[in-house]
């Protein structure tokens, strides 16, 4: 799987490294992205998902529920890991 947020989609960018001289080099600017359990109470499961801090904050702001509706409309969750509780 690809360093790509399951909720919000972020993907790694690329950009330039520049020095004093104003030299410039290319270099990527990673995802922050954390491997999470989520208990997901409509289901009665656990899910396993790779977001990131941001994606970390809607769930908590909106709910896991919401968010993974969200994402699935948008085309962002590719493959769903699920747990039996």
């Amino acid at each position: 799987m690809s360093k790509m947020c399951q909720i919000t989609g972020k993907r790694a960018m690329v950009g330039n490294n520049v020095s004093h001289s104003k030299h410039r080099t290319k270099r990527s600017f990673n995802v922050n992205l954390f491997t999470r359990k989520f208990f997901w109470v409509e289901q009665n499961c656990w899910v396993v998902l790779k977001v990131s801090a941001a994606g970390l904050r809607l769930i908590n702001k909106i709910g896991l529920d919401a968010a993974l509706k969200r994402a699935a409309e948008k085309g962002y969750l590719t493959r769903l890991e699920t747990m039996e509780a």
